[in-house]
């Protein structure tokens, strides 16, 4: 690994609370480790990572951003093949608006499990959805704790095989799942006072840097704030250009390493692949946008 700069952050984590394999506490004592200056759990569809993490923040001399990753359904005029997500950033955690949806994100994500498991079943692999709730725990059971069952059982070399051959996108045992559009994602982050961010654009796997752009023009009639340019998947000229996108748009730009710890493993905090890093005055200027307009 890198060294990391004391001045680096790492706006993109998600912990055991969704689909991370690492506890909010200890991805706080890994960012005290790695001197990362200021971190935001981002969690898919929970709050419940920040709220366990507030507990342990107070003498910690890591900066902590509230954070949210919100799937959403991409605008019917645009053919969107990737995933796109919405991160929220500075939200308050107890809005209603804000709770009532991830409640039904939730409960989409609970009645969507146990179909992928029927297909995994009738492909002929012998997995169960107790042997997903054992290795889970307390953390929200996603496809992530799925494809880790398949490894441990040998269905699968790799958590990346599980979802190339079964569980991605299209793959035999992909189920659809349920998502806010772009519009009330970006609406209940900002009505909970967040920043609403267009995640890791690169994944959107759109065709041309043209769509990108109506897309991001789209967003931000809807109250979009922010555009991740920086990201380990991004090439230089690809974070150049979400930046230019940023500014023409007058956005802000954010950056994470998408966390998720043993469940990505070729991925670290704070660095990514070990040539990734997110300056701090990312985060100033994220946070003199959120007293700006909050």
């Amino acid at each position: 690994m890198s060294d990391i700069d004391l001045s680096d952050i790492d706006l993109h984590i998600h912990s055991t609370a969704s689909d991370g394999t690492l506890s909010p506490e200890e991805i706080l004592c890994l960012a005290q480790k790695l001197h990362l200056a200021a971190i935001a759990i981002t969690d898919h569809d929970t709050l419940k990572g920040v709220q366990d993490i507030h507990s342990v923040m107070t003498a910690a001399p890591v900066q902590f951003l509230s954070g949210i990753e919100i799937s959403a359904a991409a605008p019917p005029s645009l053919q969107i093949s990737g995933s796109l997500h919405i991160l929220g950033y500075g939200i308050r955690l107890d809005d209603p608006a804000l709770n009532s949806s991830l409640e039904a994100l939730q409960h989409a994500r609970e009645n969507r499990n146990p179909l992928i498991i029927h297909r995994l079943n009738d492909l002929g692999l012998d997995i169960s959805i107790e042997d997903v709730i054992r290795i889970s725990g307390d953390s929200q059971i996603g496809r992530p704790h799925i494809a880790r069952v398949m490894v441990q059982k040998g269905l699968a070399t790799s958590i990346n095989e599980a979802f190339d051959r079964y569980l991605g996108f299209q793959k035999p045992a992909y189920v659809e799942k349920f998502r806010l559009t772009c519009e009330k994602a970006i609406e209940v982050i900002s009505g909970a006072g967040g920043l609403p961010v267009l995640a890791h654009p690169f994944l959107l796997k759109m065709s041309d840097n043209e769509k990108l752009e109506i897309l991001i023009t789209a967003l931000k009639e809807m109250g979009l704030e922010g555009i991740e340019a920086y990201y380990p998947e991004h090439s230089p000229e690809y974070t150049a250009y979400c930046s230019m996108l940023a500014r023409k748009h007058h956005l802000i730009v954010t950056g994470g390493t998408d966390f998720h710890g043993d469940a990505k493993p070729g991925i670290q905090m704070g660095c990514g692949r070990g040539n990734f890093r997110v300056p701090y005055a990312i985060y100033e200027r994220l946070v003199e946008r959120y007293h700006q307009i909050r």
